[in-house]
């Protein structure tokens, strides 16, 4: 890539959100009889957000941004993209290593679903994480990033409200 972040062009929008709904069978709803919106992978923990909002300093939320963006660059090789899908808005391609820093692009997009589904995801679709709004919920998928990740995540969020989709 030329730059650190580039939108997706819109047939690659198209092919990469068509592949996410088929292989994660996302299914948008605010409906919370048709929650979690994803088949979560066997590889998946998922946290609630729901005490993040009412926090005044935002230092949990700031913490968790930072544990997220962390673990899926470790992830990842110097060179190697990111997706950042914002449901039915611009998404992005993005070399991690390359944002974030001193004089560097900021991330697009962050792992806390501000008001739409936010996913970061691996070109392979393998790792990544998916932000519900409604559910007020963060899921972490993939072993490489459950590795990284999850154990400080859990200090931030507590424990999980599922694992494997389950509760």
């Amino acid at each position: 890539m030329e730059e650190p972040v580039a939108a997706l062009p819109d047939a690659e929008f198209r092919r990469v959100w068509d592949r996410f709904y088929e292989e994660f069978r996302f299914r948008p709803s605010v409906s919370s009889l048709k929650w979690p919106a994803i088949k979560e992978p066997l590889a998946s923990v998922t946290w609630s957000l729901a005490t993040l909002p009412d926090e005044p300093d935002c230092e949990r939320l700031d913490r968790l941004v930072e544990l997220v963006q962390q673990g899926l660059a470790s992830c990842v090789g110097p060179q190697d993209t990111l997706f950042a899908l914002d449901w039915q808005h611009t998404s992005y391609r993005f070399t991690p290593h390359e944002v974030g820093g001193p004089g560097q692009p900021a991330w697009p997009l962050s792992p806390y679903p501000d008001g739409d589904y936010y996913i970061y995801l691996s070109e392979d679709f393998r790792m990544g994480s998916f932000g519900h709004p409604w559910e007020e919920s963060l899921c972490l998928f993939g072993e490489v990033l459950l590795d990284a990740a999850s154990t400080e995540v859990d200090k931030v969020l507590g424990p999980s409200i599922r694992k494997a989709g389950k509760a």
